[in-house]
């Protein structure tokens, strides 16, 4: 029985590459590079596949505010709120029943 063989990824996108520009057959690339047609067309469907994956943006999206963005936000409303509550107290006692209850 044979070992199986693992192939590098630089491997299998030159084949996959080469299966794609359709200047060899697949047969004629299965004797070139020794591996069977079926895996060649195998990796040249996941290379297709994933070809999108390529061009798609890397780290974190710039729309998305950062953790550390919203926990700011969020003390800083918690804040506001303290504040808010304080003053309409505060104006009830020095306006006494005129004053607007929030």
């Amino acid at each position: 029985m044979m070992k199986r063989k693992n192939r590098a990824p630089e491997f299998k996108a030159k084949v996959a590459l080469e299966a794609i520009l359709e200047e060899m057959t697949l047969s004629e690339l299965s004797k070139k590079y020794g591996v069977h047609a079926t895996q060649i067309s195998t990796w040249k469907r996941a290379a297709i596949e994933n070809m999108a994956a390529t061009f798609g943006r890397r780290g974190p999206d710039p729309d998305m505010p950062s953790s550390a963005d919203i926990a700011k936000l969020h003390s800083k409303i918690g804040q506001l709120v303290v504040e808010r509550d304080f003053f309409a107290g505060a104006s009830v006692q020095l306006l006494g029943t005129r004053g607007k209850k929030w």
